[in-house]
């Protein structure tokens, strides 16, 4: 698709990020940001106040970056306007009627609602082997305390004083994705592939001798046994978000325009 013209909602680190390593062929058309923002955009993109701005730009594809109470009015309006919508706060997908009523808007408009794998590699296996049944999947969070700074987890442990690491969380995906939404979004595409959010089983983990963002990732199933296992350096800009997050994001995108598609 040349020439796709593409809708960052957010201006925050994942979408500057994403913006800057946008491959040939597409066009950064717009950017939703939040009303009253300062936020200095590229020469030539149109800024959004509100969703309903989508009407009017021809939108191919709209990608949310700006948290997850923008995932449902941006959403609603992407895919009313002909435009396929990607979120990348996957954690606002735990509240069903949420999801089933972007399902329903993208059918109706006969777009699609696109899961991006985020900082997760293996997705795609995941989702295959849902095929036959999958019997258990468990996805474990591993990062620095600093990452976790700022969350509930300073009420379930001491950051600060760690010397080994702890698992302060076990729980269902929903559970993972809803209080802890900035770290545990991945959660929430874990169970999508896989189990759904009640059954898979979610552990985060704070751990002072971690320099990078780990997700341990193991599911059993009539296909067999995985284990996916990666260490995702954080973003400078925002150490909660792991770089391969705006990578999925700009991957997602080059699949919409390059002649080959892996």
């Amino acid at each position: 698709m040349a020439g796709l013209r593409l809708v960052l909602v957010g201006w925050g680190a994942i979408a500057q990020r994403v913006a800057a390593l946008l491959p040939e062929g597409v066009v950064l058309a717009g950017v939703g940001l939040r009303p009253g923002s300062t936020a200095d955009l590229p020469d030539g993109v149109v800024r959004l106040d509100s969703p309903e701005g989508l009407a009017g730009l021809a939108a191919d594809l709209v990608i949310e970056a700006a948290g997850r109470t923008a995932v449902e009015p941006w959403g609603c309006a992407a895919l009313a306007a002909g435009a396929d919508f990607a979120p990348a706060s996957t954690s606002a997908l735990t509240d069903v009627a949420l999801l089933d009523r972007l399902v329903a808007a993208a059918r109706q408009s006969s777009r699609q609602l696109v899961i991006p794998p985020g900082a997760l590699g293996g997705i795609d296996a995941l989702a295959a082997a849902r095929v036959l049944p999958l019997s258990e999947v468990r996805h474990e969070i591993i990062k620095p305390p600093a990452a976790w700074a700022g969350t509930e987890a300073e009420t379930l442990c001491d950051l600060r004083k760690l010397t080994d690491a702890v698992a302060f969380f076990e729980g269902s995906a929903d559970q993972a994705a809803a209080r802890f939404p900035q770290n545990a979004n991945v959660a929430a595409i874990t169970a999508l592939a896989g189990l759904g959010m009640a059954r898979t089983v979610v552990a985060l983990v704070a751990d002072p001798g971690a320099v990078r963002n780990a997700h341990h990732v193991t599911a059993t199933g009539d296909f067999g046994r995985m284990t996916i296992r990666l260490e995702n350096r954080p973003m400078t800009t925002n150490p909660k978000t792991s770089e391969l997050t705006a990578l999925s994001l700009v991957r997602l995108v080059a699949n919409r325009v390059n002649p080959m598609v892996i």
